[in-house]
């Protein structure tokens, strides 16, 4: 079974039961998708990478990678990683107008349409269909709107694959659709959908997808996104409450279908797997494994100080790529909040790793220390000079950061498997 094959036996495997399901990486860091990646070859498994509309468009994103420029760059990474590209299942996450949501929705439409053709074009597998963003014009955004918005991009795609001779997308639906990008406050209230909702959902994308011919198109919408009861803001999570939402595994009785879940970082072990437990076999995780990248090139970047005083290291080219364009954070931050566009659990500092001055500074800082002294790293990376001591991991930049990315995604992999 190739990669979206295995996905659909895993999602037909929790509706029976199983604790079974997949994780989605939703980052586009390479040493992100590198972890990611060398954990799903040691292991003979699918991986399912995912780029937001934000990320990855056809104008590049903050990337600066267009879908096909991605797709690329991921096959390459999975080769080096000795990954089968057969086990290689890429998504695209958010696909619709919130790019563009400053436009009226006509235009914005447009472009969310050349958006979801590149993703198709690309051979991407798993598209969600995101039309759930008002538009400059939007005074009011009704569900059956977004239902037919969705049921148009689903159109977009099911033709440019068609034209292009690949296998048909699967798609992801749904209107309780987490902000990409995140919360502005993590401490407002989180409401689990109420499950009446999700029956109303599905009657309006049914009803849209047929209005346009696509019903063979909405057998393969695989998942609907709701919402649990998870969230994180810049300081503060919202643990998920299994009781609070047992109502919604009944809503999907009658239907193939499971729930993808959002914003799940930095929820623990016996929570994601309860998740499982209840029909979201989709567990998608991003900013939490550039949380983790972050913390272990900061600890790094100290580290090389100690070692070179006086030395212009990660942290500083960082902050002043971070005044310089502020667009990422300025809605989220105050310009005086600091230690929160560095610090925020949502994980600003991930949209300025591309950034030329960034990168360099990284690159340095990872050539610096071919190996680091282990009395250092037992002070800043505490765990890993634990792993070190226990054998098998190296003191280097590069293992020393992986293998601290590596353990959140052990959390994740533990949650929908019993292996």
């Amino acid at each position: 079974m190739d990669a979206a094959d295995r996905l659909r036996d895993s999602l037909r495997r929790n509706r029976a039961g199983e604790l079974a399901g997949i994780v989605s990486v939703c980052s586009a860091h390479p040493l992100v998708l590198r972890a990611a990646m060398r954990r799903a070859a040691a292991h003979g498994a699918a991986v399912l990478i995912e780029a937001t509309c934000n990320q990855v468009n056809q104008d590049g994103g903050y990337t600066g990678m267009t879908p096909q420029e991605f797709r690329q760059r991921q096959l390459a990474l999975a080769g080096g990683c000795g990954l089968s590209p057969d086990l290689l299942l890429l998504g695209g996450d958010h696909l619709g107008p919130n790019p563009w949501r400053a436009w009226p929705a006509a235009q914005a439409m447009d472009k969310a349409a050349v958006l979801v053709a590149a993703y198709a074009a690309a051979g991407y597998r798993k598209l969600h269909l995101d039309a759930s963003m008002a538009c400059a014009d939007d005074a009011v955004l009704p569900p059956e709107t977004i239902a037919a918005r969705a049921a148009r991009l689903c159109a977009v795609a099911e033709r440019t694959a068609q034209e292009a001779g690949l296998p048909p997308p699967l798609y992801v639906i749904g209107t309780e659709v987490p902000t990409p990008g995140g919360t502005r406050d993590g401490d407002d209230h989180v409401a689990v959908t109420p499950p009446d909702e999700v029956a109303h959902t599905l009657e309006l994308h049914r009803a849209a997808f047929h209005a346009l011919g696509l019903d063979d198109a909405l057998s393969r919408a695989i998942a609907i996104v709701v919402q649990p009861g998870v969230e994180f803001g810049h300081d503060s999570i919202h643990d998920f409450v299994p009781d609070a939402a047992r109502p919604l595994s009944a809503a999907l009785a009658g239907t193939d279908m499971a729930f993808e879940a959002h914003s799940t970082d930095y929820q623990r072990g016996p929570a994601l797997r309860a998740l499982v437990a209840g029909h979201f076999a989709i567990l998608k995780v991003g900013p939490e494994l550039t949380f983790a990248l972050r913390e272990a090139i900061f600890a790094l970047d100290v580290m090389a100080s100690e070692l070179q005083p006086g030395r212009v290291g990660v942290r500083a080219a960082l902050e002043q790529a971070m005044a310089g364009r502020p667009d990422w954070w300025r809605v989220y931050h105050a310009a005086d909040d600091r230690v929160g566009r560095l610090f925020s659990l949502s994980d600003r500092v991930r949209y300025y790793w591309p950034e030329p001055a960034v990168a360099q500074a990284v690159d340095a800082l990872f050539a610096e220390a071919p190996s680091l002294p282990p009395n250092l790293v037992s002070q800043y990376l505490p765990a890993q000079y634990a792993a070190w001591r226990a054998g098998g991991l190296a003191l280097t930049p590069t293992a020393l950061a992986l293998h601290r990315v590596d353990a959140v995604l052990a959390r994740y992999e533990a949650a929908i498997s019993a292996r």
